[in-house]
């Protein structure tokens, strides 16, 4: 059985969980404790971060950039990076800057601050940090929203590995209440899309230990 090696609230996780979905790969999903560092998780990848994939002939794919390239060239019956190269350079530059910029500046914080360090035990969220995340999150989520205002789907007329990349990191905010939709309609009228996908229902079924997510996390109307 094909294996994932995961993180609930991981947006990395969360991006390969729904492209697994989306080309209906069937899949056995393990939560993995990164920062307890097992010398088995190790051993499957040494940077010792999630997620890893582990193929049934036992080929092992980590890191998320790697993952969705494999299963794009491995299972490319469902495409999700575009049949022309001008697509495929969009699609790419959008899912980059999510994995850059926004992580850095806005998911990243968050999460590390709000989840990560609860569950690892390093303390309390620092404020200042959570500060700077939300200056930050202003400007990011505007252009967010002028993207999915502008466009079919994030990365241009048809949906792609930009929107699943764009849902995973907003789908982490969204579950500890870090987002106002109220101020990104275009971007909350996209997002409701993504998350009427069957490929998004176990996301929405995610629950972690001493944090409860908003009511209408779970809500396809919010």
């Amino acid at each position: 059985m094909r294996t994932l090696f995961h993180s609930p609230l991981s947006p990395a996780s969360r991006t390969v969980r729904l492209v697994l979905g989306e080309k209906r790969l069937p899949f056995e999903a393990i939560v993995e404790r990164a920062w307890e560092k097992r010398p088995e998780f190790l051993a499957l990848n040494p940077a010792g971060e999630v997620p890893v994939l582990v193929e049934d002939n036992g080929l092992i794919v980590p890191d998320v950039y790697v993952i969705c390239e494999y299963l794009e060239e491995a299972y490319a019956d469902i495409p999700l990076l575009g049949r022309t190269l001008a697509e495929r350079v969009e699609v790419r530059r959008v899912v980059a800057w999510f994995e850059t910029v926004f992580a850095r500046e806005v998911s990243g914080r968050f999460i590390d601050e709000r989840v990560m360090k609860r569950l690892s035990g390093r303390g309390n969220p620092d404020g200042g940090a959570l500060r700077e995340a939300y200056a930050s999150m202003r400007p990011l989520m505007k252009y967010v929203n002028d993207l999915a205002e502008n466009r079919n789907w994030l990365g241009g007329h048809f949906l792609s590995l930009a929107d699943f990349t764009a849902a995973a990191h907003l789908s982490c905010l969204d579950f500890i209440g870090d987002i106002d939709w109220a101020k990104v309609p275009a971007v909350r009228d996209w997002y409701a899309k993504m998350k009427s996908r069957p490929c998004f229902r176990p996301l929405l079924n995610d629950r972690v230990s001493g944090i409860t997510p908003p009511d209408y996390y779970t809500n396809l109307d919010f």
